[in-house]
């Protein structure tokens, strides 16, 4: 097993010990460990306390930046939706992982799967409403606004 998995599975293995969840996390740029995480959902009382947004928030803190291209993660479990998606928007640009979503849910932990079929269905199938409402009249449009500025 890689250096690295191995880091984040016995992250992982030690926050289990410790009351936590199965997940830990190592970000890796240029051969060395940037930042690390595992789930604090049972410290924090935070949902988005997740082992690979803990390692993120770390690295892009450390470094002053949100772009996090040319960097891995390596997670003992398969990101779920949300760790996902942050890794899109900060640049990573390899996922290594080792337990998939289907071993997360045999072990009582099933809300990835579940998740990600749920994102495949239409918006009006989904088990939570995504409703849009639109801007009033003359209300100031927060997105027309940013554009402009950036343009500037």
């Amino acid at each position: 097993m890689d250096k690295f998995m191995e880091r984040a599975v016995n992250l992982a293995t030690e926050n289990v010990r410790n009351g936590g969840q199965p997940f830990g996390a190592v970000l890796v740029h240029n051969g060395s460990i940037i930042a690390e995480g595992v789930n604090e959902l049972h410290i924090k009382h935070d949902i988005s306390g997740h082992a690979e947004l803990l390692a993120i928030r770390r690295a892009q803190e450390q470094l002053q930046t949100t772009d996090l291209s040319g960097f891995t993660m390596y997670a003992s479990g398969e990101p779920c939706p949300m760790c996902l998606a942050a890794m899109y928007f900060s640049g990573i640009d390899n996922i290594y992982y080792c337990a998939s979503v289907e071993n997360a849910e045999e072990a009582g932990l099933g809300k990835s799967k579940m998740i990600y079929e749920d994102l495949q269905k239409n918006k009006s199938e989904r088990s939570v409403s995504l409703i849009h409402m639109p801007l009033k009249e003359g209300q100031v449009n927060p997105m027309k606004l940013w554009k402009e500025q950036k343009q500037n």
